[in-house]
């Protein structure tokens, strides 16, 4: 009997988690429309920006975004930063185009 009971709270539970869940209106829809919107803009203004979004997310825990980095500086720093952050290849080279373009 305490199967039973325990097999129908957690068929009910399961029920309500799934009727909540997919009675939520659908929030994809707007983030693909930004996504649209974002790729109609310059391919160089979107690595900026991507670029910005990286250095808040990895290095604006520590840093600062700075006014202006000369590019002969901007890739020491970021290999020196690549380790000590862990930064992959991809976001480093996205984080230099947006500290210096």
């Amino acid at each position: 009997m305490v199967i039973g009971t325990r097999l129908g709270m957690m068929s009910a539970a399961l029920l309500i988690g799934a009727v909540l869940v997919l009675g939520q209106e659908p929030t994809t829809q707007p983030k693909q429309t930004a996504q649209r919107a974002q790729t109609t803009t310059s391919p160089t203004k979107n690595r900026q920006r991507e670029g910005a979004r990286k250095f808040q997310i990895n290095c604006g825990r520590c840093h600062n975004p700075p006014e202006q980095v000369p590019p002969r500086i901007a890739g020491s720093v970021i290999r020196h930063m690549r380790v000590r952050a862990m930064l992959s290849q991809e976001d480093a080279r996205e984080i230099l185009e947006y500290l210096a373009p």
